[in-house]
């Protein structure tokens, strides 16, 4: 067992205190570092209702390195004091009724062909989302034959 004073598993803990005090971050990682020093200028611009992306060129135009979005953030964070940005409320949903509906009876439904969705039920929150497209193939021979009948132009009455 090595029980030695200059062990390496013993930390120095006077030289680890010396190092946190010298430490500098990188100026880099700061956030908004490369903007700050044009605080009052943005303030100004936008005291002018110049947009961000407008205050995002001229900074670019002048040799700051930054872009809308950055600017942009720099003004909801700092200047406005980190308030968040409004987002769409959810739809409301419509409440449900207080009474108990009337029981249902089952009523038997028709198997669909092919990959067409059923017609809606009365109590069903499926709405249609407009005209579709006649499906031809899926009529009986008497309706197809009313449905070509109706695309055919009508003779002008005389």
């Amino acid at each position: 067992m090595n029980t030695s004073p200059t062990s390496p598993t013993t930390p120095d803990l006077e030289s680890l205190r010396k190092a946190i005090q010298e430490y500098q971050p990188d100026p880099s990682r700061i956030p908004f570092s490369n903007l700050k020093p044009f605080h009052n200028s943005i303030v100004e611009l936008r005291g002018k209702n110049a947009s961000y992306a407008a205050i995002a060129d001229l900074l670019m135009q002048n040799g700051v390195k930054t872009s809308r979005a950055r600017v942009a953030e720099y003004g909801r964070i700092v200047l406005e004091g980190g308030k968040s940005r409004k987002r769409r409320k959810p739809a409301r949903t419509a409440p449900a009724a207080a009474a108990q509906p009337a029981p249902v009876t089952p009523v038997p439904t028709p198997v669909p062909t092919g990959n067409v969705t059923p017609p809606p039920k009365e109590d069903s929150p499926y709405r249609s989302r407009g005209p579709h497209i006649a499906n031809v193939r899926m009529m009986s021979p008497e309706e197809a034959k009313q449905f070509n009948d109706s695309l055919k132009p009508k003779p002008p009455a005389s």
